[in-house]
């Protein structure tokens, strides 16, 4: 389940988490991912605690994803896509697409066939299929 936040909105839903993970993807096949304590500024995401690996990964692909995870059990996350930029003390993101998401309420009672129960297909992740 997804909610569209609109950017004039996005620091009133950003201050009700307490920090963001800041993922990053430069030139290596996998996410780089810091938690993050984050500020909005007219209408810009400023985080001030990005390491050396955060800012080669910006310098490389300045497409960036902030992640805050709900505040309490069954809230939901904040998911903000943007674009960073380096400054000398911090990672400045312009936000681009901002929702809250959270997974969809599981049944009361699981189907006898011990599928899952939601829109889901079960991945084998063994080796070889």
């Amino acid at each position: 389940m997804s909610i569209e936040v609109g950017l004039a909105e996005l620091a009133q839903a950003l201050a009700k988490h307490p920090f963001a993970y800041l993922l990053t993807v430069g030139d290596a096949p996998r996410p780089h991912v810091v938690a993050s304590s984050v500020a909005v500024r007219d209408g810009v995401v400023t985080v001030a605690d990005a390491g050396r690996r955060t800012r080669t990964a910006i310098a490389v692909n300045p497409a960036v994803t902030l992640l805050a995870p709900p505040a309490e059990p069954g809230g939901y996350s904040l998911i903000v896509d943007g674009t960073g930029v380096l400054t000398d003390d911090a990672v400045l993101v312009t936000p681009s697409r901002a929702v809250l998401h959270r997974p969809a309420p599981m049944p009361t009672a699981a189907p006898e066939d011990g599928s899952c129960g939601q829109d889901c297909v079960p991945i084998p992740l063994e080796q070889g299929n």
